[in-house]
Order: structure tokens, then C-alpha cells, then sequence
């Protein structure tokens, strides 16, 4: 049994990056864990009732990931640029010394939304393998809206080299992704159905399967 953290800096970005990929590691037994780095707060441009709202969504997915642990840093949303680099360290040290996970999922470096790229950069100290034993692979996702939008620049394009067959498990990751009702929208939105499963079938063609996920391993330790 492997431990598995996500570290989704945005609830959805666990299930747009690896959703298929979670529901497969819950099948085979895995233990899975899903890091939330930031959050909506009242007074900061969300309602009481989003907030609520948000809460009711999280304990939803929450139950039909199965997650054994879910894990709040409480950074508010779209501010991760105004706080220590430090201080997020610290938060997601402290998560991952707990979760002790064998597999970490993290978003993409060059994703054009500066919560995802200082995560990114926050996560890179706290897969260390000297401080970090125990982290045996670690991957960058995917993540529709964000990713593909990066600048098409050869250094900071998504360039998969990791591919998960996801088949069995698609359906239920757009199920899941619908709880997010106020995320998704009609294409050609980027997180619409329909662009969700047009990627999902472009990985899959890549891999030779149906539908799969795309990730770039950064560091595997076998």
C-alpha cells in the first residue's frame, strides 16, 4: 500500500489534474490524502454563502475520493503572492511530515496562476530526499485552464512523460468534477465536460487507451 498526497492548490485541482488517477490509487488500496492550500473567506470578495457553500462541495468530494485525511492551509485564494515563502514551507512541511506520503502530486510549474506557480515552488523544498525520505515519486498534473495557457516557450510548455489509463474511473471523475457546478461551463470555457473528456481522450491516445491523465515525473525512486 502506497501513501498518496495531492496537493490541489485550489479545491478541483485534484480532480482536473489526477481524479481518474486518485479513484484508481483508492481502488488498489492506496491510502490517499488531499492537501487544500487555499480557500474562499468571507470579507475577501466571497459571500457567507459561497463559503458554505464551498464546505458542503469539499465534504462531497471528500467522501467519494475516500481520502483518509483532507488538509487546509487556509491561504486565502489568489494571495499566495503576498505571504512569506516561509510561511507556506512551514504549512506544507508540516502536512507532509504527518501524511509521510510515498507519492506526491503537485501542480505545474509554469501554470499562468500565481497560487499554482508559488505552491509549485513551496513544494519543491518539501520533497527533498535527504530532509523527505520516505517521498518516493513526485508529478506535476495537469490542470485544464491553467496549464494549457502556460507561454509556448520550449521551457515552460507541459511536456507529459508519465500517462495513467484512467478508463475505468473516467466517468466517475466527471461526476465529481460536477459538484464544482459554479467551476464548470459550456465549451469552449476550458473546464467544460466536453474539454475535460477531449483531454482525457488525447492522453489516452498517447498512451494507448482510452482516456488517460498526463503527468511529468519529476523525480521517481525505485
Amino acid at each position: 500500500m502506497n501513501k498518496v498526497l495531492v496537493i490541489a492548490v485550489h479545491p478541483d485541482d485534484e480532480t482536473l489534474g489526477c481524479g481518474g488517477t486518485l479513484l484508481k490509487h483508492l481502488k488498489t488500496g492506496d491510502e490517499t490524502h488531499w492537501l487544500i492550500a487555499t480557500c474562499m473567506k468571507k470579507g475577501k470578495g466571497f459571500t457567507a454563502a459561497e463559503v458554505s457553500k464551498r464546505a458542503g462541495e469539499i465534504g462531497k468530494v471528500r467522501g467519494l475520493y475516500g481520502f483518509k485525511g483532507v488538509h487546509q492551509l487556509g491561504i486565502s485564494t489568489t494571495t499566495a503572492d503576498t505571504l512569506p515563502m516561509s510561511a507556506i514551507v512551514s504549512g506544507l512541511s508540516s502536512v507532509i511530515k504527518k501524511v509521510r506520503p510515498d507519492i506526491v502530486y503537485l501542480p505545474f510549474m509554469c501554470d499562468p496562476h500565481s497560487d499554482h506557480r508559488i505552491l509549485f515552488q513551496a513544494a519543491c523544498s518539501c520533497i527533498k530526499s535527504f530532509r523527505y525520505p520516505f517521498i518516493r515519486k513526485a508529478l506535476m498534473m495537469e490542470t485544464l485552464s491553467e496549464t494549457e495557457f502556460s507561454p509556448a516557450v520550449q521551457n515552460m510548455a507541459f511536456v507529459p512523460n508519465y500517462f495513467t489509463d484512467i478508463t475505468p474511473f473516467f466517468r466517475k471523475k466527471l461526476e465529481i468534477m460536477r459538484i464544482y457546478r459554479s467551476e464548470l461551463s459550456s465549451h469552449p470555457f476550458p473546464r467544460s465536460e466536453r474539454n475535460i473528456e477531449a483531454l482525457a481522450t488525447l492522453r489516452g491516445a498517447s498512451s494507448n487507451c482510452e482516456y488517460a491523465e498526463a503527468f511529468m515525473l519529476l523525480k521517481e525512486i525505485a
